[in-house]
């Protein structure tokens, strides 16, 4: 379960909407750069023990299972994302 911060979000900027969106983008460089290291030290210790190969990698093409799997994923990913925007929309709903 995702922990929420309690209490007024900082305004940094003089714009909430650029506040906004730049909290939108250092969570997703934030995930990105874990998500780049982890995949990279899985992909070197693969081609390090003779297991896989990055064309192997590349040439992959998921099942029907794996695909629901990833878009699951996906849709909660962009839901931890845009998390910012939907707080946004339901404090103008409440107010």
């Amino acid at each position: 379960m995702a922990k929420i911060a309690k209490g007024k979000r900082p305004v940094y900027l003089d714009n909430p909407q650029i506040d906004n969106l730049l909290a939108i983008v250092m969570a997703l460089t934030g995930e990105v750069s874990v998500l780049r290291e982890r995949l990279d030290t899985i992909e070197q210790l693969l081609e390090i023990k003779g297991i896989l190969s990055a064309s192997e990698i590349e040439a992959y093409e998921p099942d029907a299972k794996v695909i629901k799997e990833r878009e699951q994923w996906r849709a909660e990913y962009i839901a931890r994302v845009l998390r910012v925007v939907q707080q946004e929309l339901e404090t103008l709903n409440q107010g």
